[in-house]
């Protein structure tokens, strides 16, 4: 127990010395980018198995069982924007299990145009991370630790960013199909930007979560929950369109900076942010090959919401089977009314 004590003190440091607050640099790591994890609202990051996706969720569900192991997924986004994922696991004997994972954004192709309008070269945008994953079991195997080293890349054109980030996750299982799970995700810094700025800082997408599953016992399914966000408690924010009924009376040249700024906002209650923090879902085991997935993210809900239009914003679906040494992933999730995205994922066993 006292290694268990040691982890969760170095957790509670790196979290407190992550950024909290203010914009964020290398948005696209916040991504589902594999069909599983896209399915199950965002994150399996407490849902253990033989399946090399889980590791772009939780670095601490690397184990043996997906040694020579690939996974390829897909997603062509929105026109031109398409990302996707590639892993491959191999355990090492007695020392634990390493991963190699590369995850990218690719925003197509621009034109380019000088400062008096005139037409210059065509050039790209990407973002690119690239992982090494490892994972060990402690003594009495219920305990499993992972670690991802991520080098992440930035390239618009003539611009660059690069930075150094890790993951670092505890998972733990019990006999009775129980599964809990703390991740500390995107630690790390920017070491070069796209421009000199003296003075100016980039912040990594921080974010503590704690996740938990349960295989019911008896029953074709197993049930799960993602916390998000654990280091900081309001995940509501101004937004114009809620907070345009405030103003009504005034136009838009007596709106003068010190109204806006001294406006409260009042999403709702304190149920309502909670439930900002959550992904809840299911896997339905219809059989050993073959797995259905719904879950609901409520932020993302929320966030994507019309006034005149509720919908059914937040709702992920998906599938998975496998036959023989293929298997073949799809998700369906509702970003927006017109921003629908499938993503699809084939494992392949060597």
């Amino acid at each position: 127990m006292k290694r268990i004590a040691h982890i969760a003190l170095l957790l509670a440091g790196l979290a407190a010395h992550a950024q909290v607050g203010g914009d964020k640099v290398f948005r696209f790591l916040d991504l589902p980018v594999t069909a599983r994890a896209a399915a199950l609202g965002g994150s399996n990051m407490s849902i253990w198995g033989d399946d090399v996706q889980l590791i772009y969720s939780n670095p601490a569900l690397l184990n043996p069982s997906m040694s020579k192991q690939v996974a390829m997924d897909f997603c062509n986004f929105v026109g031109d924007l398409k990302y996707g994922f590639v892993a491959y696991a191999h355990a090492l004997k007695n020392q634990g299990t390493l991963a190699g994972s590369v995850q990218f954004f690719d925003y197509g192709k621009f034109q380019g145009y000088d400062e008096l309008g005139q037409m210059q070269n065509t050039f790209r945008a990407s973002d690119y991370s690239i992982n090494l994953h490892y994972a060990k079991a402690m003594a009495d195997s219920m305990f499993n630790i992972g670690l991802s080293l991520k080098t992440i890349i930035s390239q618009y054109d003539v611009y660059q960013s690069v930075g150094n980030a890790i993951d670092f996750g505890i998972t733990y299982r019990t006999k009775n199909r129980v599964v809990l799970s703390v991740l500390a995700r995107n630690i790390g810094f920017i070491w070069k930007t796209y421009t000199e700025t003296p003075g100016q800082t980039y912040k990594l997408p921080f974010a503590l979560q704690f996740g938990a599953s349960y295989k019911v016992d008896k029953a074709p399914f197993r049930l799960f929950f993602v916390y998000d966000q654990l280091q900081r408690w309001r995940m509501d924010y101004i937004s114009p369109i809620d907070t345009a009924g405030q103003y009504s009376s005034l136009d838009n040249s007596t709106m003068d900076t010190t109204a806006w700024q001294s406006f409260t906002y009042k999403a709702g209650d304190f149920l309502d942010n909670m439930m900002r923090h959550m992904v809840i879902g299911t896997e339905i085991i219809l059989s050993k090959n073959f797995h259905v997935r719904v879950a609901y993210n409520y932020r993302r809900q929320k966030e994507m919401t019309l006034p005149e239009r509720r919908g059914v914003n937040g709702l992920s679906l998906g599938f998975g089977f496998r036959i023989k040494r293929l298997g073949f992933s799809y998700a369906f999730t509702k970003m927006a009314f017109p921003g629908n995205s499938s993503v699809f994922g084939l494992t392949l066993q060597l």
